[in-house]
């Protein structure tokens, strides 16, 4: 089942199946054999049962493809609210452009300003010299960087987005990153007047999803702690909203702490990997030992090829003949190293520990070092007396 684009929920229902219907061409037919030979995907249309968002279920946008120059004019309400928030000579960047008539529009109302249109899929010049063209998509923080736009728009580019939320959250994040917070004025068609009347024709290829005022609305709470404005125009035809980007401290605190770890994993492991090699250099006879699932974790990890560290040991039930996966190692029960010395274990299931160390002594292993990766390095497993019978188990299980 295909998460709704709204709001997440994972549980849709069959809403409309319109069986093989006619693809969107990037062009349109020039003649009536090349008209009926367009493609005919299946048609069939979700609906999530949590915020009633209808969507595509099997959307192909190979084969189906916006047509920009056809995308409806700027709402009236929208330009009243646009112009009464940006300056004289604004700068204003829109995400999916299209024709730029919406650019062409406010650069009529505040001329000198700045006007820059981005779309991938828009051939031929804009409207007038107005607005800049860029045949490329807005990138976030640079572009940000780069213009410092006091207003983006993303007019109908939400309903063919796969993702809708992450477009808009990635705005929000360059705008906190780059400490930029433009106004954003985002517009969408509404279907809620298509799903009162019944109106089939509303779903087709033209889009992947259709929006209604409530997975409109969810969508944006899932983006934006709170709106500037949000309402409806062309008849209740079309919804739209309009929010100032705001710093999120506590997105930029977590990057930062992601990036801290992504730097300190990438250290530790290089000095796992040269304590391994100092082991296999020493000629240490190693077991590894945990459950399946953690040592095939553990020694892919650290690329523990079957060559060096052959020694791999299942501290539950072990089915005959198994491998880890990726290294190769065959795979040993417990009771195969019953009465034999090792010079390290290496435990890969920390929470068993105490469990794969009482294990051993049960069947007369003895050891030199256990050892745990912690902290960056792997680090002597502190046996207690609470792992055995007595402290004299203790002293004789690790010789």
């Amino acid at each position: 089942m295909k998460p709704c684009p709204a709001c997440g929920y994972q549980v849709a229902a069959l809403f409309y199946d319109g069986g093989p219907q006619p693809a969107v061409p990037a062009e349109d037919p020039r003649s009536p054999e090349e008209a009926r030979a367009v493609p005919r995907p299946m048609l069939r249309f979700l609906r999530c049962l949590d915020c009633g968002h209808v969507f595509h279920g099997s959307f192909q946008s190979s084969v189906s493809r916006p047509v920009h120059r056809r995308w409806p004019k700027l709402l009236d309400e929208g330009r009243r609210l646009i112009l009464e928030r940006i300056p004289a000579k604004p700068c204003v960047a829109e995400i999916g452009s299209g024709d730029g008539a919406a650019l062409e529009i406010l650069a009529a109302a505040k001329p000198g300003g700045r006007y820059v249109a981005f779309d991938c899929d828009r051939s031929g010049d804009s409207l007038s010299g107005a607005v800049e063209l860029r045949r490329e998509s807005f990138l976030g923080q640079p572009h940000l960087a780069e213009l410092k736009p006091d207003l983006i728009l993303v007019r109908h580019v939400l309903e063919q987005e796969r993702d809708p939320a992450g477009l808009l959250q990635s705005l929000s994040f360059a705008a906190s990153v780059s400490g930029l917070y433009p106004l954003l004025y985002v517009e969408v068609s509404c279907a809620d007047r298509a799903l009162d009347s019944g109106r089939i024709e509303d779903f087709s290829h033209l889009r992947r999803s259709l929006f209604t005022t409530e997975s409109f609305s969810r969508l944006l709470a899932r983006c934006f702690p709170s709106l500037d404005a949000f309402g409806h125009g062309r008849e209740g035809e079309t919804a739209y909203a309009c929010v100032r980007l705001k710093d999120r401290a506590e997105h930029i605190e977590r990057a930062r702490r992601s990036k801290g770890f992504a730097e300190l994993a990438s250290a530790a492991r290089q000095v796992v990997l040269l304590e391994l090699a100092n082991l296999h250099l020493a000629g240490k006879r190693v077991a590894v030992w945990g459950s399946a699932s953690d040592n095939a974790a553990f020694l892919n990890a650290y690329h523990m090829d079957a060559a060096r560290f052959p020694l791999v040991v299942d501290c539950g039930a072990v089915e005959e003949d198994t491998y880890v996966p990726g290294t190769g190692q065959r795979i040993q029960p417990a009771k195969a190293l019953t009465g034999q010395r090792l010079d390290a274990v290496l435990i890969t299931s920390p929470g068993r520990a105490p469990e794969i160390v009482r294990q051993m002594a049960a069947l007369g292993i003895r050891w030199e070092r256990a050892l745990l990766s912690t902290g960056g390095s792997l680090a002597d497993y502190q046996c207690t007396g609470a792992a055995f019978e007595s402290t004299a188990e203790l002293l004789l299980a690790a010789g």
